[in-house]
């Protein structure tokens, strides 16, 4: 990969931003796994897909941007409006704001391993 990673994963969260998930095959290996189990990129999509309907203006805001050889750490904030049911709960039309923390490890140009985490707890107490 020529690119560096702090660039390569700008532009994956751009992308995700922008819920263009169209154009994650560019970022994102068809076999990619998420917490040790293997997802595929059309899982890994959906996941996204169902967030972004449930928070239509949701919004992953990098804070933190750690590189160590070809594992990329990110620290994000995300926000959105609670629109659509989410977590068994129905819209309630609040805005939420939850830390999230992911590990990726990129190979050949893409992300084939992430390890991630939100804070549920607190999203759950936002929207009831």
């Amino acid at each position: 990969m020529t690119e560096p990673l702090d660039s390569f994963y700008r532009r994956y969260n751009d992308v995700c931003n922008a819920h263009d998930f169209s154009r994650l095959a560019e970022f994102v290996a068809e076999d990619v796994e998420v917490d040790g189990e293997p997802r595929g990129l059309e899982r890994y999509v959906a996941a996204l897909e169902a967030v972004v309907a449930a928070f239509p203006d949701h919004r992953w805001d990098l804070q933190h941007l750690l590189v160590d050889g070809c594992w990329v750490a990110a620290h994000l904030i995300d926000t959105g409006t609670h629109r659509g049911t989410f977590l068994g709960v129905a819209a309630s039309g609040r805005s939420i704001e939850v830390q999230e923390f992911a590990v990726y490890r990129v190979e050949e140009g893409r992300i084939r391993e992430v390890w991630g985490t939100a804070d549920t707890l607190s999203l759950r107490e936002q929207l009831e």
